[in-house]
């Protein structure tokens, strides 16, 4: 089955011919699949031929159909028919090179993180209320998600012999036991050093013998499910979509750090990634902030 790169149509009817033959799909998983790659080309909004898209091109689509809240299945086979569609052409030598191979491997099509704005995470951690010990302790804890990138388990199982708050850095444990040091912000500091002076006391009725510090009205650690309460508590007060989570804010650390012109080396080493590639899959939500930028700033940008 031969093929001459000539726009998009050739290239669809091309795959449908090959399901057909090669395939023997039935018809409804043929319109399913037509319709995937019609959406993708959607998305792609004619900058370039189907043939042309590269593994950004994927991710940022795979990300705009998460956020939407398709069905994780629909978005599963999208992926497998745009997966089915690239080898296709991979192999008529249409294309050079699959750009799906990395992420078949990597599988970050169901790691595409979802960020909050600036404005609506600086909104998230400042949603605690009053000077009440709970506000203090739920300020800090808001401020260590979103200001250190922490995961959830490290917030709540962070020790107080673990802060160093002088020079501004927090040691912890992350997957596979692995300790790391991470550098806090003046906010998060503040925030903590509130919490110690006025908060930590009322949880922990005066005893010294428990090293946790976030506490819970017991005085034994905080719980992962009180900390997603928190979070989905404060979208509410903040006026954010509830489907945030504390994982959220870990994410829009690093995508607003990326703006910010972090390096990718950096962030890895503040999140706890074992692997560079892991920490790629930011990569693509700031390229798209910097076209924004270009576009909205630059005079040849518009």
């Amino acid at each position: 089955m031969s093929l001459k790169a000539g726009g998009d149509e050739n290239l669809l009817d091309f795959f449908i011919n090959f399901l057909v033959v090669e395939r023997s799909l039935s018809k409804n998983t043929l319109d399913a699949y037509a319709r995937d790659l019609n959406s993708f080309r959607s998305h792609l909004k004619g900058s370039k031929t189907l043939d042309k898209a590269d593994t950004q091109d994927i991710l940022s689509f795979l990300r705009a159909q998460s956020e939407s809240g398709m069905d994780t299945r629909t978005i599963a086979r999208r992926m497998s028919a745009l997966r089915t569609f690239f080898k296709a052409l991979a192999r008529e030598g249409i294309v050079s090179k699959n750009p799906l191979e990395r992420l078949e491997s990597l599988r970050q099509w169901r790691n595409l993180p979802k960020t909050l704005t600036r404005e609506q995470a600086e909104a998230l951690v400042e949603s605690p209320e009053g000077n009440t010990p709970k506000g203090l302790r739920d300020k800090a804890m808001l401020e260590l998600l979103y200001g250190a990138g922490l995961r959830v388990s490290e917030v709540c199982q962070l020790r107080l012999s673990r802060i160093d708050l002088n020079a501004g850095f927090v040691r912890t444990m992350g997957k596979g036991s692995k300790e790391r040091v991470v550098p806090i912000g003046r906010r998060a500091k503040e925030a903590v050093e509130t919490y110690l002076a006025e908060g930590r006391n009322f949880f922990s009725k005066g005893s010294r013998t428990n090293d946790f510090l976030f506490l819970n009205r017991f005085g034994k650690a905080v719980s992962r499910q009180s900390a997603w309460k928190l979070v989905k508590e404060g979208c509410r007060r903040a006026g954010i979509p509830e489907d945030a989570s504390p994982h959220t804010l870990r994410h829009s650390f690093a995508t607003h750090l990326l703006e910010g012109g972090a390096d990718l080396r950096s962030l890895q080493m503040m999140l706890g990634h074992s692997d560079l590639s892991t920490t790629q899959i930011y990569t693509h939500v700031s390229r798209d902030h910097l076209k924004n930028m270009v576009k909205k700033h630059h005079p040849r940008g518009g």
